[in-house]
């Protein structure tokens, strides 16, 4: 099996994460809520992961780190805790549902809402922020990364935009996070929002948010702190204020492995490999008769995510057939980004799209576009598909090991074709 879907979850992680889970399970218990040695240790596991993102993100102190189940959980936290009716947010049409939803609830309830387009590269168009702008205007909420192109942000613009005009910035870093540096401080970045289970390598159901000291969010949630109890209102301190009820230990223990280890490797080293793979498989598919990508893959920063089209074949057509014809796993469809899809004009077809990553699952991620190109049929022969996709096998970035394929597909061995 190639596992190119990176941009949903990572499938391979390095050993050191399922190691650190299985380990949490048979010796953590509940953070905060005792003295025995059970709860210091998940208590330990929890300080852990947050020294350990904090470290990845340039955070000024760890408390600034507050964990939820995922990049939609934080989203919704911040957004629903700065936002207040009459209140005035600008965001883009690059945005993913977990943002736009929690917006247009938002908007039911008063706040108003102005989004950003894109050019025919789909690059955003910052020159149009200063028109947006209103006296009400209370935040600037942004993707670091289109999860459909792979088109990144330019948060230093966006930084200097919000700052100049005393706005609050949401950054949604669920396909950077670990794809690539990011550092809050240098940035000027108010709320930065992750998931766990994509690039940072950490399991499902782990996420969470960075928020500059002293900006005031309102807790989504209230009830169990394990400090204050008789108080009838939830803690204000951070990272209490956002963590009611008990965190999930045993995932984080998880996340932190996995963060270790890109420290360890080195962000900046990781991106670039992944930026590397991500253009050599452009080159080799872009002039393919009938293939269409969209973004643009010059631009920095970006995500190592290639999206394409096969002439007007139905984009979830032609993930079927690479997976169960070629084990090849693709994401297709519309990526639960509705707006940018319709600035693309990919309502109906929707788009195929691959996340490359560096350690083993990812290093593959362009060789399923390699096999979709070729003219006016969805079957390359086995010779020319793993003769394209062997140069990456060959790469050997890290950690993991083959799956097999789904029963009937054709064999991955290029010695076979």
């Amino acid at each position: 099996m190639i596992y190119l879907d990176n941009a949903a979850t990572t499938l391979h992680k390095p050993p050191q994460v399922e190691q650190a889970i299985l380990e949490a399970l048979h010796t953590a218990g509940n953070p905060g809520r005792g003295a025995h040695e059970p709860t210091l240790h998940a208590a330990r596991i929890v300080l852990d992961t947050r020294l350990a993102l904090a470290e990845l993100f340039h955070a000024p102190d760890p408390s600034c780190i507050v964990f939820a189940a995922n990049a939609t959980m934080a989203l919704n936290t911040v957004l629903n805790g700065v936002l207040h009716p009459d209140d005035h947010v600008i965001t883009t049409v690059c945005e993913h549902n977990s943002v736009l939803r929690p917006l247009y609830r938002l908007r039911a309830q008063g706040v108003e809402v102005s989004f950003t387009g894109v050019d025919d590269a789909a690059r955003l168009c910052y020159n149009r922020w200063e028109a947006l702008l209103r006296p009400t205007t209370r935040a600037l909420v942004v993707t670091g990364a289109s999860n459909v192109t792979g088109n990144g942000t330019d948060l230093a613009c966006a930084a200097d935009f919000a700052h100049r005009h005393s706005l609050v910035l949401i950054v949604d870093a669920a396909q950077t996070a670990g794809a690539q540096p990011i550092d809050v401080q240098q940035l000027g970045i108010d709320a930065l929002c992750f998931t766990g289970h994509k690039a940072l390598l950490g399991p499902q159901g782990t996420g969470g948010a960075y928020v500059r000291p002293g900006l005031r969010v309102e807790p989504l949630l209230v009830g169990g702190s394990g400090v204050h109890s008789f108080d009838e209102t939830h803690p204000l301190q951070m990272p209490t204020a956002l963590e009611a009820g008990t965190l999930n230990v045993h995932g984080l223990a998880g996340l932190c492995a996995g963060v270790r280890w890109l420290l360890e490797q080195g962000v900046e080293n990781l991106a670039d490999r992944e930026n590397a793979l991500a253009r050599l498989f452009y080159e080799q598919v872009r002039t393919a008769p009938g293939v269409t990508v969209y973004g643009d893959m010059t631009m920095q920063p970006r995500a190592p995510i290639v999206a394409l089209n096969i002439g007007r074949e139905d984009s979830a057509r032609v993930a079927d057939i690479l997976w169960e014809d070629y084990g090849i796993c693709v994401r297709a469809g519309a990526h639960c980004a509705p707006l940018m899809h319709k600035a693309l004009g990919t309502v109906e077809q929707g788009v195929g799209s691959a996340f490359l990553i560096s350690i083993w699952s990812r290093r593959c991620s362009r060789q399923r576009r390699q096999f979709v190109h070729l003219p006016g049929s969805f079957y390359a022969s086995k010779t020319k598909l793993y003769r394209a996709f062997l140069p990456y096998y060959l790469r050997g970035y890290g950690v993991g090991k083959a799956m097999p394929c789904p029963t009937g597909a054709r064999t991955a061995d290029p010695a076979a074709a």
